[in-house]
């Protein structure tokens, strides 16, 4: 296939699997089919998926565990004590505590996983993880590509090659590069695209 099928259209979870589509299209397919529609993009693509390969929607296996922990992250006040919970949110409060230790502190997907991972431990712990990741990062670490972030990635690359460019180009670009099979990396071959009509 080289035109991007409707979802229904796709015979199988591989088919499917080489397009991108938006979380808007994966929600509506999977009411209509009878999927489960909570959660992450990923989360119902991967239901998605098993429907299409299946002819039925997946089993829940590990219901998400029910956050228990009335925490306000927003308001309370923050000090080195503070234990994670597992109702942890970014939050301007959260942001103004970091910043007391490390200035210009910004949240970053290695510290949300982290924080996301060590639920117990005190927020003087979160600082010095914080101030290893940065360190990692400053030393040329790559963070983990991380699926949900596919446009960030692309836009990232797209500016990396093409110096001059501008937002207007990368989205048309980025819409119609989309419209074809994935991986959904950016390629320079892409810029193509743009020439036609």
């Amino acid at each position: 296939m080289t035109e991007r099928p409707d979802i229904a259209d796709c015979p199988d979870a591989a088919t499917f699997r080489q397009w991108y589509y938006l979380k808007e299209e994966l929600i509506s397919f999977a009411r209509n089919a009878g999927v489960k529609t909570t959660g992450g993009k990923f989360e119902i693509a991967d239901r998605i998926a098993y429907f299409l390969d299946h002819g039925e929607p997946p089993e829940e296996k590990n219901p998400k565990k029910r956050v228990v922990a009335k925490y306000d992250w927003h308001s309370a006040e923050l000090t080195d004590q503070t234990v994670i919970t597992d109702s942890y949110k970014n939050s301007q409060n959260m942001r103004r505590y970091m910043q007391q230790s490390i200035p210009g502190f910004k949240f970053s997907i290695p510290f949300m996983d982290w924080m996301k991972a060590n639920v117990g431990l005190t927020l003087a712990d979160a600082v010095e993880a914080a101030k290893q990741i940065d360190a990692e990062k400053k030393a040329g670490k790559k963070q983990p590509n991380q699926p949900q972030n596919q446009y960030n990635a692309y836009t990232r690359a797209y500016f990396d090659h093409v110096k001059d460019g501008s937002q207007k180009e990368l989205r048309r670009l980025w819409a119609l590069r989309r419209q074809r099979p994935g991986p959904y990396v950016f390629d320079p071959k892409d810029l193509a695209l743009l020439e036609e009509k």
